[in-house]
C-alpha cells in the first residue's frame, strides 16, 4: 500500500504507472490513432546483435509518425570494430544512408512496413513488423529477420499537462551484418505524448523532470532454449513499472520495483545495478565490457546508453543470444528519491 505524505494536485498521480502486456499484429502497429488524448510521435526499431567474434553492432532508426515533432535521431549505427574497447557510432557507415525524417509506411495482409522514399539520396532501407515477424534491411549494410519473443509490453503515465503512452514489443533475430553472421534481439517501441513532444527531448514527462534512475528493456535466449524478456524502470516519488514474460508463457506485472545503481569512478555508466521486484525478487544487470555508447554522451540522449545482460540473481543458465539496451542517469541519482547531481 502507498502512503502519501505530499497530496498532489488534481491530475498529478506522483507518478504511478499503470502496466500491462499487450497483443502484437501488424494492423495495430500500423495504426496512427490517439491514445489517452496523446499523439503518436514515432516508432523506434533498436537493438544489439553479435557476430561469431563477439563483437556487438547496436542500430536504431526513427519512424517518425506523420504531423509529429522530430527529435534528432534519425539513424544511428554503432559497432565495437572501430576501438575493440566500446560501442561507437559508426559516421563513415552512417554517411551512405538515407536519412528519411517521415518515411513511407503501409499495411499488408497484418504486417506493418516502413521504407525510405523512393528517389530519396542515400541508400535505402525497408523494416517490416507483424505479431509473429520482422525483419530490417539496410541495403549494402545489414538485413536481419526473425520472430517475436512472447507478447507485446505497454505502460501509461498520466500527467497534469503530459503523460506518455509506451509500447514495446522484442523479436529474436539472426541475419548478416557487414557481410558477417549476427544473432541478437531487436526490440520495436512506439511513444505517444503530448502534442509537440518528442521523447527525450520536449514534454517528456520523465526524462524533461529528471525522474528516472534505471529503465532498460531487455531479452536473453538461452542456450538451453529458454528465455526471459522484459521492460521496466525505476525512478523518483512513484514512478516506478515492471513487466518480465518467459517461455512458460508467464507473464509478471508490477509497479512495486525498486532499484539501485553504481556508477563508475567519473564516469557516467554503470558498474553495476540491482532491481527488487516486490520486496523479493532481485535481478542484476550485468554490464558487456565493451558495452558502453560513449558517444551518447554529451550528445543525443545524453544519457548513458549501455549494453549487457540482465539476469535474476543465481541464474546460471548460458545465454546464447541476448539485448539489454538501457540507460541510468548520473544526474538523476542512484535509487528512489536518492536525487543525483550534475556533471
Amino acid at each position: 500500500m502507498r502512503h502519501f505524505t505530499n497530496v498532489p494536485e488534481r491530475a498529478d498521480f506522483a507518478y504511478q504507472c499503470l502496466v500491462g502486456p499487450q497483443k502484437v499484429s501488424g494492423t495495430k502497429l500500423a495504426d496512427l490513432r490517439d491514445h489517452f488524448g496523446l499523439k503518436l510521435t514515432k516508432h523506434m526499431p533498436f537493438g544489439s546483435v553479435r557476430d561469431e567474434e563477439g563483437h556487438i553492432y547496436s542500430m536504431v532508426r526513427a519512424l517518425n509518425a506523420p504531423g509529429s515533432t522530430p527529435n534528432p535521431t534519425k539513424f544511428i549505427y554503432q559497432s565495437t570494430r572501430l576501438d575493440n574497447k566500446h560501442i561507437r557510432v559508426d559516421k563513415e557507415k552512417i554517411a551512405p544512408r538515407a536519412l528519411t525524417m517521415f518515411p513511407a509506411r503501409g499495411l499488408d495482409n497484418d504486417t506493418a512496413w516502413w521504407s525510405s522514399l523512393e528517389g530519396e539520396p542515400g541508400q535505402p532501407w525497408h523494416l517490416t513488423a507483424s505479431g509473429s515477424a520482422f525483419s530490417w534491411r539496410e541495403e549494402g549494410l545489414f538485413d536481419l529477420h526473425g520472430k517475436l519473443i512472447g507478447n507485446g509490453m505497454q505502460w501509461y503515465l498520466p500527467g497534469v499537462d503530459w503523460g506518455t503512452f509506451y509500447v514495446s514489443q522484442l523479436y529474436d533475430v539472426a541475419g548478416t551484418c557487414e557481410g558477417r553472421k549476427v544473432k541478437g534481439v531487436i526490440a520495436l517501441d512506439q511513444a505517444w505524448m503530448a502534442e509537440g513532444g518528442a521523447i527525450h527531448m520536449s514534454k517528456d514527462l520523465v526524462v524533461n523532470h529528471k525522474m528516472h534512475v534505471i529503465w532498460w528493456s531487455f531479452a536473453t535466449i538461452y542456450k538451453d532454449g529458454t528465455w526471459d524478456a522484459g521492460s521496466f524502470m525505476v525512478g523518483h516519488d512513484n514512478l516506478g513499472y515492471a513487466i518480465f514474460q518467459n517461455e512458460k508463457g508467464e507473464i509478471r506485472c508490477t509497479t512495486d520495483i525498486e532499484g539501485t545503481v553504481r556508477h563508475k569512478d567519473g564516469s557516467w555508466f554503470a558498474q553495476d545495478a540491482r532491481i527488487v521486484l516486490e520486496g523479493q525478487e532481485e535481478w542484476e544487470f550485468v554490464p558487456d565490457p565493451k558495452g558502453e555508447m560513449i558517444d551518447f554522451v554529451g550528445g543525443f540522449p545524453i544519457t548513458a546508453q549501455q549494453e549487457g545482460r540482465w539476469r535474476r540473481v543465481g541464474d546460471t543458465r548460458e545465454p546464447d543470444r541476448w539485448m539489454a539496451w538501457g540507460e541510468s542517469d548520473k544526474r538523476n541519482g542512484s535509487a528512489r528519491n536518492v536525487r543525483g547531481q550534475e556533471v
